[in-house]
């Protein structure tokens, strides 16, 4: 049974350039939170689409060589093949050139000239082409206010919109809804916007014909704005015949945009609605800018990051994680490579991956595949409790703040229940219980894996509109079938069944290596210098030198060569630049659990709790520790080193130790207290 309607759009996208991470983003978001409402058994329609109309269109086509119609086809299709093989649940994509959005928008246009909103005038100044708008300058050629770029001197007749009489209407509509635009600072500024007074906008253009022509006065098209705008109505089938879609969906529950867009979407978009006597949206959306390394994506900059490269080479999820997760919604937010592929390690391969696995993986061995009962009264303990209650606060906390589009906020919250499953187990021992036969370890065994495997499934659950693909296959491993049947809105603890059969388990982040970063930037190198139908050409990023190869890559710690040198010191290795350093990830760390491996005199396998996670670290130092004089250390450990595996275990980081003669390792340590976690600089 539906729990109602919701309705969300994404801005629609210009075609003078392809799709890139900005666009991506923005998409992303959106793609979530229909997902969301979805689960939640809301009647959702999500819609995105290419705008594809102006003269800016018009001199891309020319430059290109090619008709605007093949040129808008060309880039309006490398928007949907993007989106389709990242697997967005749109339910419709909107082209500015469909014949229904066209009737749409002509319908519009005669339905505010009949209520007296529209007249025709004629007009001089300077127009920013880029922008497509008027703008006020004191001389002409003067640069754009909004972008900077020269403007131009037109004169013409135009179509205009009576906007200076929705001043008022305009005012009354920000002070009696809060809510209608968010977040508050974007509202403050439109708020000082319409208070600086409205000038009546020209909607129309005799200067180029690529647009919509006005009805009955086909020596006009229609204002690309006035045109663009639109789409969220025409879309549902506003001006069409079939008006379904429109009778149910409209208004709009959410217009998602940028904060460079806020202007027409929050002024000129109510502006056009009220005068026409249609519906307003429920409320409007800014997010703010996706920085490249600070700085803003851009053409002229050179510095646009495509969302292919990072498909190619690690997938849509990740991608998407990182997205929501490093960005607090609302601000500008910073995208660099070296930050994905850390939050990919941290967050998903070392976090919920490894929650994953392990847990999975034991209920596998302990247990042929099922999840346990735990049947002994006795076996149950306070730790037990703890989990359920983080789990329970867990779903109202990321609901919450979800909801209230702190998308950042709320995988924090979910991460923190992998975070304290991680601890939980680590602290039980499963593969401790797993040696002894008698009844009550074996229950408790069966509580800790049960317990770590509900905890799993709830994480997974709420994740899933984030990262949906890798979801959907921890939800098939733990053998509850398909993750889009399950209904949110009635999750809770204790909802995973005894006996549940689970699938075939694996790994569902491998962690990147230290190539990762390196093949991502020379991708973009290489797409960077193809040809593109883009105004300004892309210059090349840095690629960053790959760091040397040394001894300590093949070993389980961080040890000297032993080789024979005439000096008594080991030389040095060759230099290396500080860039190459600060790939490198020192953290503080303590030792949870140590124990000798079977079969292995210098091993020793470490459960180290870095804070925000618990990972096991396989090291060559058991002829000089004793196992049981290790726990409560602090160490160094290299924390983004590939994970290899020693002896059938996989050692997730490296542990930092001097080599004294006969290569005696020193573990490195601190005099002060550090807390865990702390990076080396």
């Amino acid at each position: 049974m539906s729990n109602g309607k919701f309705y969300i759009t994404t801005p629609i996208y210009y075609v003078n350039a392809r799709p890139h991470i900005g666009h991506t983003y923005t998409t992303v978001v959106c793609d979530a939170i229909a997902r969301r409402k979805r689960m939640l058994g809301i009647d959702t329609f999500f819609l995105t689409g290419t705008d594809e109309h102006g003269q800016k269109i018009e001199r891309s086509a020319n430059a290109a060589g090619c008709s605007p119609k093949k040129f808008v086809d060309e880039v309006s299709a490398e928007f949907r093949a993007l989106w389709d093989r990242m697997g967005l649940s749109y339910d419709k994509f909107i082209r500015t050139t469909d014949e229904e959005h066209v009737r749409g928008v002509q319908a519009m246009f005669k339905l505010l000239q009949e209520r007296g909103f529209i007249y025709k005038s004629k007009y001089r100044g300077q127009y920013c082409v880029y922008d497509e708008l008027y703008v006020e300058v004191d001389t002409p050629g003067a640069p754009c206010p909004i972008c900077g770029r020269v403007t131009e001197t037109v004169e013409e007749e135009n179509y205009f919109f009576k906007l200076s009489a929705m001043e008022e209407p305009l005012l009354k509509l920000y002070n009696s809804d809060p809510d209608f635009i968010r977040p508050e600072t974007r509202r403050n500024e439109v708020i000082s916007f319409v208070r600086g007074g409205l000038k009546d906008l020209s909607i129309s253009r005799t200067t180029f014909k690529w647009g919509i022509p006005v009805p009955g006065d086909e020596a006009h098209v229609i204002y690309v704005w006035l045109d663009a705008l639109c789409n969220y109505i025409t879309a549902l089938g506003f001006g069409n015949e079939n008006t379904k879609l429109y009778d149910k969906f409209w208004p709009a529950d959410v217009h998602m945009v940028g904060k460079e867009i806020v202007r027409f979407h929050c002024v000129y978009w109510p502006a056009f609605l009220i005068a026409a006597g249609l519906p307003l949206p429920k409320s409007i959306v800014a997010h703010g800018w996706l920085l490249f390394e600070e700085s803003k994506m851009s053409k002229s900059r050179g510095n646009i990051v495509r969302t292919e490269t990072i498909l190619d080479v690690l997938g849509a999820d990740p991608l998407r994680y990182f997205l929501m997760r490093e960005i607090v919604f609302g601000q500008d937010g910073s995208f660099s490579f070296d930050a994905l592929v850390q939050r990919f390690n941290s967050d998903l391969a070392n976090g919920l991956g490894n929650l994953a696995s392990r847990t999975l993986s034991m209920i596998t061995r302990y247990f042929n595949g099922e999840v346990p009962y735990p049947s002994h009264a006795a076996a149950h303990t306070p730790a037990d409790d703890a989990i359920a209650k983080i789990a329970t606060r867990t779903i109202e906390e990321f609901g919450t703040a979800f909801d209230q589009f702190q998308f950042s906020k709320a995988l924090e919250t979910a991460w923190g229940l992998v975070a304290a499953v991680d601890k939980y187990i680590v602290e039980n021992e499963p593969w401790a219980l797993s040696e002894k036969t008698d009844e009550q370890s074996r229950s408790r065994l069966a509580t800790v894996l049960y317990t770590s495997a509900e905890a799993l499934r709830i994480v997974t659950a709420l994740a899933h509109p984030i990262i949906p693909d890798s979801t959907a296959r921890i939800w098939s491993q733990l053998g509850l079938g398909n993750i889009k049947e399950f209904k949110l809105n009635e999750i809770k603890w204790g909802q995973l069944h005894l006996g549940t059969r689970l699938g075939k388990v694996e790994a569902v982040f491998p962690r990147a290596d230290k190539t990762t970063i390196e093949r991502m930037q020379q991708m973009e190198q290489e797409r960077t210098a193809a040809p593109v139908v883009e105004e300004n050409p892309q210059t090349p990023s840095s690629t960053a030198t790959p760091a040397p190869s040394t001894a300590g890559d093949n070993v389980p710690a961080a040890v000297a060569s032993t080789e024979v040198s005439p000096s008594p010191y080991t030389p040095l290795a060759p230099q290396i630049t500080i860039d190459d350093f600060s790939k490198i990830d020192l953290r503080v760390a303590i030792i949870k659990t140590a124990e000798k491996v079977k079969g292995a005199d210098k091993l020793l396998r470490l459960e180290v709790d870095l804070g925000f996670e618990v990972r096991q670290i396989v090291a060559g130092i058991a002829l000089a520790y004793d196992p049981e004089k290790l726990i409560g250390r602090k160490v160094v450990i290299v924390a983004n080193l590939a994970p290899r595996k020693l002896r059938g275990l996989e050692s997730n980081g490296m542990i930092v130790a001097a080599s004294l003669e006969g290569g005696v390792p020193v573990l490195a340590g601190f005099h002060e207290d550090v807390p865990i976690g702390s990076r080396l600089k």
